[in-house]
């Protein structure tokens, strides 16, 4: 069976369990192996989800905060060894001095997170929701109380630890540095030049043309499901400079060309981002290596070489991956709109991409 038809099994197999709901693009070089959309924009309506349906991509536009804090060290405005601190006036808060743009890139600045990840992921979001007003969370400096006072996890530069304070953070750096709000700032210099009309930062509670609802999925006992709810009281409103764009399939492969191709930065740091920076575990997973760049998660194989680069997206309603497997030249871009659904799916593609060569 080739490649698009076993693929294709695959998204009826998950569409029919209602394990995933999205669209789902593999392409090279920007021509399209395999492009399909399955469940519903808007389960009330029934409205089905479409190829051009444009998705909140989470964690994913991460990346896109990396690549404007890059162009702005290209371009002499700041350095990867820029303190953070000094640079944003914080030096009466618990952000170190010695923290750089460099360690918030790559998340080993030690600073606490705004939301920290590692425990139980559902029961402190839910705590966190409770014992704030997330709907009110519009603006970068709206995270800034939640984290900037609390003591360093570890000394910086000591490891690896995920973190989206950085990149707030980063992303007030890029506003005060560039003097343009952070969302004007990536809209003209990093979707624009990559040609992603269909990519915004639009709010959750908006409306918009071609935008899927989030969903999360109720199940019962048997872990069947009863039931959806719908995202809007448990996401934040708004776009962060650490995540919560919004995109489409196409336009996230076009965000991938336009970065390896040097049309968003000089191919010295085009080359910095991709590279291996840091080590996100000590164990290998699933055989591989893993390893952070700048705004960039990297798996190596035994021989050290690169088996993809790219990013992962995960909120409640939304799960999400921008995969580039530079061997095979492939991009796999996977936007789905309920929780958790994209993880099994990006792991099997990853199988068969690495059985076949299509």
């Amino acid at each position: 069976m080739s490649f698009d038809l076993k693929l294709g099994q695959l998204l009826a197999d998950k569409t029919g369990d209602e394990s995933f709901s999205g669209a789902v693009l593999v392409s090279r070089d920007g021509a399209p192996l395999f492009r399909r959309a399955c469940g519903y924009a808007n389960r009330a309506w029934r409205v089905s989800n479409q190829v051009d349906t444009r998705f909140r991509i989470a964690s994913i536009s991460k990346m896109f905060t990396a690549v404007a804090a890059l162009q702005l060290v290209e371009g002499g405005r700041i350095g990867l060894h820029t303190s953070v601190a000094e640079c944003l006036g914080l030096r009466e808060t618990t952000i170190p001095r010695e923290a750089t743009i460099y360690h918030m890139l790559t998340m080993t600045s030690g600073i606490a997170d705004w939301f920290d990840e590692s425990g139980d992921w559902e029961k402190d979001w839910a705590d966190l929701c409770r014992r704030y007003p997330i709907y009110l969370f519009r603006r970068n400096e709206d995270y800034l109380p939640l984290f900037v006072n609390e003591p360093p996890l570890f000394a910086v530069g000591e490891k690896y630890s995920y973190n989206g304070a950085g990149y707030i953070l980063l992303g007030l750096v890029i506003e005060k540095v560039s003097g343009v709000p952070y969302f004007d700032y990536v809209r003209q210099h990093v979707l624009g030049p990559a040609g992603m009309g269909d990519s915004d930062f639009v709010s959750l509670d908006g409306v918009h043309d071609r935008v899927a609802e989030g969903y999360i999925r109720i199940t019962d006992e048997e872990n069947r499901t009863s039931g959806w709810v719908r995202n809007i009281y448990s996401t934040t409103p708004e776009a962060a400079a650490d995540g919560g764009a919004t995109s489409t399939i196409d336009d996230l492969s076009r965000f991938s060309q336009a970065l390896r191709q040097g049309r968003l930065l000089s191919a010295d740091l085009t080359t910095a981002m991709l590279t291996p920076q840091v080590s996100t575990q000590e164990e290998r997973f699933k055989g591989y290596a893993w390893m952070y760049g700048y705004g960039c998660t990297i798996i190596l194989d035994v021989d050290e070489q690169i088996v993809r680069w790219g990013h992962t997206g995960e909120e409640d309603g939304v799960s999400c991956r921008l995969y580039h497997y530079p061997v095979q030249n492939l991009e796999v871009i996977i936007l789905g709109n309920q929780s958790w659904c994209a993880g099994d799916l990006g792991w099997k593609i990853h199988d068969l991409i690495m059985e076949i060569n299509p």
